[in-house]
This record gives structure tokens, sequence and C-alpha cells, in this order.
């Protein structure tokens, strides 16, 4: 499993979704809009936010909100339905920031 911390600025591309684990832990994904200088189109991207700051993001987050992610990416190979060997990129964010306005 490859393993890599970093920070990204992007925008919430749409309402953040709450659920809950089996076992009552929240879990909210969120969908991110990263603009890069000299595209024209965002680059999307899915982030996973567990425990209390789960809750937070489905409280105060809202479309076009911006916000910083710290995250941890993590690689993880898998077979699909036809056996074929795919890589799963999974975000998942230890960390969200967001301006209050």
């Amino acid at each position: 499993m490859d393993t890599n911390q970093n920070i990204f600025v992007g925008r919430i591309g749409k309402k953040p979704d709450l659920r809950y684990t089996p076992k009552r832990e929240p879990v909210c994904y969120l969908s991110v809009a990263i603009n890069k200088e000299g595209q024209e189109k965002a680059d999307w991207r899915r982030v996973v936010v567990w425990g209390r700051q789960a809750e937070l993001c489905e409280m105060y987050l809202d479309i076009g909100k911006e916000v910083f992610v710290q995250r941890c990416v993590n690689d993880r190979p898998f077979k699909d339905d036809k056996g074929i060997e795919r890589i799963s990129h999974e975000i998942k964010a230890s960390l969200i920031g967001f301006v209050n306005t």
C-alpha cells in the first residue's frame, strides 16, 4: 500500500453526504473541485471524513464553500467483477478547514 500525505484547496461541488456505519460511526463523503492554474476544467476529488469532523462537515459545508484538505492517500489493489487487477485511489481526510463567511 502506498501512503502519501499532503494538502490541497478546493470548493465543495455538492452537498456533503453524511452516513453512519452499522456501529454508528459517522462518515461523510465530499466532492471537492480543484482548479489548477492553466487548466480549463477542475479536477474532482472524492474525500472521506470520519468521526465528529464528518458531522461538522455536514453541518457547516455547502456547495461552493472553499476548503482545505489535509489528506492521506491510499492506493489499494483489488480485482473487479471480471477478475482484472485495478487500483482504488482513496482520499481520507485527516483535517478539513474552511472559511466561515
